[in-house]
């Protein structure tokens, strides 16, 4: 009977028990001193290269490869990517400690003259190859000079972390003994020094040549380029261990210099090929935290002025009413997230804080909205599906609840929903915080005819790259392509990561406080009532109690100055949420139907919880995904209102200045910005 043929895991999995034979015979021959150094260091860079070959074909191995169904076939492939990691954190070691000072004896007893003129062969060499595809850059690695030296600049400072790391300063020269698939690289310093950096701190060349081009220039025409150069040595000069100015790059650089040293822990993770090929860095984390307030529901919430400046373009009143006159925008809908679908995990390395949907208006082009945030709910047994809105006890949190609106009048044709799939991680190595896109999904709102889209559920493809990219699968083991069996279909239909959304329509009440709402806006269905309220006493304040529309004084209101900043920080808006349904409660049927009680009973709440607890000297400041602050955040919050809620009873007066003159509740001095409404500071 012929014996059984083994699948491709299992001989991945016989190579890797090879290998890890050798690597112990190889230690134990070190540590006897069996043999010459210059043979060991010879048979650790052969273990080094046979590993990363073993890891490189692991990593492209499906599980539709296999001859037979493979249980536990992830779990086992990823047993094997760790135990190579293992095996090739050993070697590397190994390699530093064996490999002799000095320049490296791997590069062949030559002079230095013909080692500088092979320098300047690979530097053009390596200058053409950034310009290719991945494909090109993966095989300049393979090239036979892999093992002499290259000349590398360093473009970041970086410090090592963990033992054989070589620390280096920008404006370094490295001479690169050995280039490794995994993205750090062994160099050895102007000193001596030896260690591994991650390979995308550094830059191919020492910038001689720049320094030779620009002689050259300055002999053509000493006047014309006279101040450029002097500019150019100001700008790019950096001082070498001898002491002598030396320029590394020409002022026309100076942008994509700043572009190279902005290397953040994503970029190191993707060198080193710990995440996906298709994850990237997150696209609209990078534009909240860049653009300031632009992107944020705080922002949208204030009123817009109109063209003129002199009044504004989506805040009226009725004047029968005396309530802010309703408005229909193209496009409002609202929608659920139900669920995300087989989205990869990052690997290993690195710990997940949040994982996470940031969705806005987009156009194919541009953002039309803020930037809205709901939180999935994760289960480590089911590691590739994220749910939202997870039922719980008492009031749903606004960060985990996925009902959501929009509203928006822009009259874009391809104006639609852009969700971006996001996890929030820190690296444990070096406690580097990041934001990465796990993906992205896109929902037009409109059919080919101009017709909105029906109510109903679809389940959207998620994509690799950013929105800007087309094509991209989110891991390189998912094709895009269909494959011809109707079975093999379904298998691959089940293994794209999708996401589960459903449009539906809102009840008569909610459509008529969404229509009081600005014309922008995307945000939590749950917290409509609070938006129109708020909006309601803007109104008053800025087309009722002004003296005239071309005032533009400071107004005395604290309710106004302080709540945009709840739309920013949900647990804040939970609080006020929680405070307002418990003032609800205790009202009578006519207190609910007279707008003018509403609106008194809504500023006293305000003032008696969530504006107490802006100014808490306890309340630890918002940050984005960290568990601590934010088991902090809620003890004193909750801890907060239930001292303000007694204090209620105890008076029966509900926002009395009482509560901020008792020495049982602290807060933090008074400021004028806390009180005052400054109407040209905050109108869009």
């Amino acid at each position: 009977m012929p014996p059984k043929r083994k699948g491709p895991l299992q001989l991945v999995q016989k190579e890797v028990d090879e290998i890890g034979k050798r690597v112990d015979s190889l230690v134990k021959d070190v540590q006897r001193q069996d043999g010459p150094t210059e043979e060991a260091f010879q048979r650790c860079q052969a273990l080094q290269t046979s590993a990363e070959k073993s890891l490189k074909t692991l990593k492209k191995l499906t599980k539709a490869d296999e001859l037979a169904p493979v249980g536990n076939y992830d779990e086992r492939k990823q047993e094997e990517e760790r135990r190579l990691q293992n095996i090739l954190e050993c070697l590397n070691s190994l390699s530093l400690e064996l490999s002799p000072p000095g320049p490296s004896t791997a590069a062949g007893n030559v002079s230095k003259e013909e080692s500088e003129d092979d320098d300047e062969e690979d530097d053009d060499e390596d200058s053409s190859d950034d310009a290719d595809d991945d494909e090109d850059e993966k095989r300049a690695l393979k090239l036979p000079s892999q093992s002499s030296p290259r000349i590398y600049t360093v473009l970041s400072d970086f410090k090592g972390e963990q033992e054989g790391d070589l620390s280096v300063k920008r404006g370094d020269v490295l001479r690169i003994i050995r280039m490794t698939a995994d993205g750090w690289w062994l160099a050895q310093d102007s000193k001596g020094n030896r260690g591994v950096v991650p390979k995308t701190y550094l830059k191919i060349g020492s910038g001689d040549e720049d320094d030779d081009d620009d002689e050259n220039d300055d002999d053509d025409d000493e006047n014309e380029e006279e101040e450029s150069d002097e500019e150019e040595e100001h700008d790019g000069e950096e001082v070498t261990d001898g002491g002598e100015k030396q320029r590394t790059s020409n002022s026309n650089w100076s942008t994509v210099r700043k572009a190279l040293t902005e290397i953040d822990a994503t970029d190191v993770l993707s060198a080193m090929g710990a995440i996906p090929s298709g994850f990237r860095p997150s696209t609209l984390s990078k534009l909240l935290v860049e653009e300031g307030v632009t992107y944020r529901g705080s922002h949208h919430i204030q009123p817009e002025l109109s063209q003129s400046q002199l009044s504004f373009s989506d805040l009226f009143l009725d004047a029968d009413t005396g309530r802010v006159r309703a408005r229909q925008v193209r496009t409002c809908v609202c929608f659920t997230l139900w669920s995300c679908r087989m989205i990869p995990t990052p690997g290993v390395g690195v710990q997940v804080l949040s994982r996470h949907i940031r969705l806005c208006a987009f156009d194919g082009t541009q953002v039309l909205s803020n930037i809205h945030t709901v939180r999935a709910t994760y289960n480590s047994k089911s590691p590739k599906t994220w749910s939202f809105s997870p039922r719980m006890s008492g009031i749903l949190p606004t960060l985990l609840d996925g009902d959501c609106f929009l509203r928006c009048n822009s009259a874009s044709p391809d104006l639609g929903i852009l969700f971006e799939l996001g996890v929030t991680f820190i690296r444990n190595s070096t406690g580097e915080r990041g934001d990465l896109s796990c993906g992205w999904a896109f929902l037009k709102l409109t059919d080919e005819a101009g017709n909105p889209l029906p109510n109903k559920t679809y389940e959207l493809l998620v994509n690799g790259g950013t929105p800007y990219e087309k094509d991209v699968a989110v891991e390189a083991s998912i094709t895009r392509g269909s494959p011809a069996g109707v079975f093999q279909q379904m298998l691959h239909a089940r293994r794209q990561p999708k996401l589960i959304i459903k449009l539906k329509s809102a009840n008569s009440r909610s459509r008529t406080q969404l229509s009081l709402l600005p014309d922008t806006l995307l945000h939590c269905l749950s917290c409509v009532h609070l938006l129109a309220l708020h909006r309601q006493l803007l109104a008053d304040a800025l087309l009722m109690d002004r003296p005239t529309m071309q005032n533009a004084d400071l107004i005395c209101s604290p309710i106004l100055s302080t709540f945009p900043v709840l739309l920013d920080q949900p647990d804040l808006l939970d609080a006020l949420r929680c405070a307002w349904l418990d003032a609800e409660v205790n009202m009578s049927r006519a207190q609910k139907r007279d707008f003018s009680y509403l609106k008194q009973e809504f500023i006293k709440v305000y003032m008696s919880s969530v504006y107490f607890l802006l100014r808490t000297p306890s309340l630890p400041s918002h940050r984005w995904a960290d568990p601590p602050s934010e088991e902090q955040r809620a003890r004193v919050i909750y801890a907060a209102l239930d001292a303000l809620k007694h204090t209620q009873h105890t008076t029966g007066q509900p926002g009395g200045p009482e509560v901020f003159v008792d020495a049982m509740h602290q807060h933090l001095a008074f400021d004028i910005s806390e009180l005052t409404f400054d109407l040209l500071c905050v109108s869009r």
